[in-house]
């Protein structure tokens, strides 16, 4: 048993167009909790990057806090690259849906993931009262 699951995607390749795209941004952060049996706590939030050297060259970064934990999407349309965490505290993130999810939302050509299961060591019961 662990506490909870963390997907982190880092998708190359991306559309400038899709990447750059506040709405689509927060239409991903809106609809991807109910997608997979996740519930929002507040309205996402997305904010414009401006750049800020030569390795940030600026785009989009939102989030949501849902009951189980967050979604993160950070976008970089001048480099085709999103980079996106999905964490829950809940077991059995369905990996595949999740991926294929951001790639047709971003026209990604390559992905790179990393699932970590998170608290493996997490108590069974409640330590303090």
């Amino acid at each position: 048993m662990h506490f909870g699951e963390h997907l982190t995607i880092d998708g190359y390749g991306g559309s400038f167009e899709k990447l750059n795209s506040e709405e689509l941004v927060l239409k991903c952060l809106n609809e991807l909790p109910e997608k997979i049996g996740m519930n929002k706590f507040a309205e996402p939030s997305v904010y414009q990057a401006l750049p800020n050297d030569k390795k940030d060259p600026g785009g989009w970064t939102g989030f949501v806090v849902i009951q189980e934990s967050h979604i993160s999407i950070h976008t970089f349309p001048a480099r085709g690259f999103v980079s996106a965490d999905v964490y829950t505290c809940k077991n059995g993130l369905d990996v595949e849906f999740v991926i294929k999810y951001f790639k047709e939302a971003f026209d990604l050509q390559d992905i790179e993931q990393n699932f970590i299961k998170r608290g493996t060591k997490y108590p069974k019961e409640s330590i303090s009262k």
